[in-house]
């Protein structure tokens, strides 16, 4: 719309006061902006957090509350924490390792970041009674790097390992740049997540997932892809995959 003032008004420059206004408005709003990210310190709860009932699994300085799988062991050199982060190092030994409690009916979040060509994943609802299997898997991949990313969607990032694909679109970054990760199980239904987006959902126990099951590696393991109360696992495929922000929070059981 054209303005009504006089031609000599709209060439008269602004007052130094305006500019200097607009100037501390833009980084009052820059500043605004960043304060969620200055707030969240790696590794700790906010509050509200707190609140709502969520627990820390990794604190960022050592592997307290972690255990070696089917061991009462420390965690192997293989697993390093530095600078808040939790690393398994490329081809250094460090094993299976486990939460030292079991968990039911939960949201589990953490941020990872995979090597180039890297393998790694999360398992959950693990126990120590099915050493070959021992519990589902959140498929940790470099997807275009790695082999098992060519074998298909049912052994790419987020999947259920070897038995159920994620979404065609998920969001995954690129290797070596940060992503999120939820697990969410609330009676018998479980949900990947993969940065702000739902890319699986499944059913345990169901026969849907007892047919995808007996077309995969587990098909001769008792039980596998039943609920039961369990450890959460971090494995070792040798290659190297860092974590931070392992969190859960306990929900009410359907």
């Amino acid at each position: 719309m054209e303005s009504d003032a006089p031609g000599f008004l709209k060439e008269l420059p602004l007052p130094p006061i305006i500019h200097q206004t607009t100037h501390i408005m833009k980084h009052l709003i820059h500043l605004l902006l960043a304060l969620p990210l200055l707030a969240a310190e790696p590794n700790t709860l906010t509050p509200e957090e707190k609140k709502d009932g969520w627990q820390l699994l990794f604190n960022g300085s050592d592997l307290e509350g972690w255990r070696m799988y089917a061991s009462a062991k420390k965690p192997l050199p293989g697993w390093q924490v530095a600078d808040g982060v939790l690393t398994k190092k490329r081809r250094i030994p460090g094993g299976n390792i486990i939460t030292v409690g079991k968990f039911t009916d939960y949201e589990l979040s953490w941020e990872w970041k995979i090597a180039e060509n890297g393998n790694n994943g999360i398992k959950y609802l693990v126990t120590e009674e099915r050493k070959s299997a021992p519990g589902p898997e959140y498929q940790i991949l470099d997807d275009n790097g790695h082999p098992d990313g060519k074998v298909g969607p049912k052994r790419q990032t987020a999947c259920l390992y070897d038995i159920l694909p994620p979404a065609p679109d998920k969001p995954l970054k690129a290797p070596g740049e940060w992503n999120h990760s939820r697990i969410i199980i609330q009676g018998n239904l479980v949900e990947h997540w993969l940065n702000g987006a739902k890319v699986l959902s499944y059913e345990l126990g169901s026969p849907e997932l007892l047919e995808a099951i007996s077309k995969s590696k587990f098909k001769n393991n008792k039980d596998f892809g039943t609920k039961i109360e369990g450890h959460i696992m971090l494995t070792d495929h040798s290659d190297e995959c860092t974590f931070r922000n392992i969190k859960i929070r306990p929900l009410k059981g359907e």
